[in-house]
């Protein structure tokens, strides 16, 4: 399963927004209807995954750490206590938690940005500000392939 692109949408004034059409394609056609929603690890934006990508995810972690390794276990209980089961209404909607707008910094518009197995949600002025930085994005993906 795999996700591309970049559509803009709006919040409601209750925090539902529309899954994008293309995306909510790619989902039925795996079969993969639930979805776990996440703050991102590194930037300020939320992540959905499809409940099977979710799933190799908490595996991966799992399998590195024991239920004796308190380090690890800290690590798998702070990834799984940030995330949240949501459901797509009949009308394709979910609904975003206050506490995920206000740590992704969304007011209103919103990006969705498929990202592999996963769709990332950013504010949509925060988007921008990513997209635009070109000649870093270039520089960087010419020494990752390279290597």
């Amino acid at each position: 399963m795999r996700f591309t692109g970049n559509i803009d949408a709006k919040t409601d004034s209750k925090g539902r927004v529309f899954l994008p059409a293309a995306f909510r394609k790619i989902l039925q056609a795996n079969g993969d209807e639930g979805l776990i929603l996440r703050r991102d690890v590194f930037q300020a934006c939320l992540v959905l995954y499809p409940v099977s990508v979710w799933n190799r995810q908490v595996d991966a972690i799992t399998a590195r750490t024991s239920p004796f390794d308190r380090r690890g276990r800290d690590i798998l209980r702070r990834f799984v206590a940030e995330a949240e089961a949501v459901a797509l209404d009949g009308n394709g909607r979910f609904l975003i938690p206050k506490r995920y707008l206000r740590l992704a910094n969304i007011v209103n518009d919103v990006r969705f940005i498929g990202v592999d197995d996963t769709i990332e949600i950013w504010a949509k002025d925060a988007a921008d500000h990513l997209l635009e930085q070109e000649d870093e994005w270039s520089a960087s993906l010419e020494q990752l392939m390279s290597e």
